[in-house]
């Protein structure tokens, strides 16, 4: 199985120092000319605490992170494309052939030899089925007098929706610190689905080693103080606040 990848490809420069300053700005007689100027590393963590104190979020939508993200599934897709404040983008299964496509498959099948056995069979049916519509229809719409190029285009883009939700896709996905924040408290919990919540741990050690302040207490909700989730609470807080603790 492709093994999921996460990149940190960009970020805003000195992004911890940019939500001071915009914090600074709100509280203090301050200039833009000047509003950057005495941010000593200690200012900059002191205004950080303090905003967290506040529970004033609003700078951090300052700082933006862009991900490279690779090896997931088109299921992972669905759920974080419900986080709206966000920008993806993805790559095409109408422009893009799956030749051969590779597929995540889940932990619970992968340990299951008999239910593994009927899940790739499944795969190599659909893979089968795929590739035969998609030369179908090529076919098709090069006689009805389509160039190659648009026929396979058009052909790919029906023969798409036999294609799985286990479907691998790659996506670019650029959030602020804010977005970030609500992003990491549902999706690295342990109630979350396996699969974006190793997405979710795996980008907040990202931002952590360029952000270290606003991100020290990022996470599940219980790693900051009670669990959200009420009685349908997972009842391992201290071990999610070891790992959060610990990085790993």
């Amino acid at each position: 199985m492709p093994e999921l990848k996460v990149t940190l490809l960009t970020y805003t420069p000195q992004p911890q120092k940019i939500m001071a300053a915009a914090a600074k700005l709100c509280y203090a007689r301050s200039d833009i000319d000047t509003v950057m100027d005495g941010l000593t590393d200690q200012k900059t963590d002191s205004f950080i605490e303090m905003l967290s104190g506040l529970g004033h979020e609003s700078p951090m939508e300052h700082m933006n992170f862009t991900f490279g993200i690779e090896n997931v599934s088109r299921s992972l897709l669905a759920q974080i494309t419900r986080h709206r404040h966000a920008s993806f983008s993805v790559q095409s299964q109408r422009y893009v052939k799956e030749l051969d496509f590779e597929f995540i498959t889940p932990p619970q099948i992968a340990d299951n030899p008999e239910a593994k056995k009927i899940y790739l069979t499944t795969m190599q049916d659909i893979a089968n089925s795929y590739n035969t519509l998609a030369d179908m229809l090529k076919k098709a719409n090069i006689e009805s007098g389509m160039d190659e190029k648009a026929a396979e285009k058009k052909a790919i883009e029906d023969a798409r929706y036999v294609l799985p939700n286990a479907c691998t896709t790659k996506m670019i996905v650029t959030m602020n610190a804010r977005s970030l924040m609500n992003f990491f408290k549902l999706r690295c919990c342990n109630r979350a689905q396996w699969e974006i919540r190793e997405l979710a741990f795996q980008m907040l050690m990202l931002v952590k080693q360029v952000a270290p302040k606003v991100f020290a207490n990022a996470g599940p909700s219980c790693v900051r103080g009670a669990c959200s989730e009420g009685k349908m609470s997972c009842g391992q807080a201290e071990s999610v606040r070891k790992k959060f603790k610990e990085g790993r």
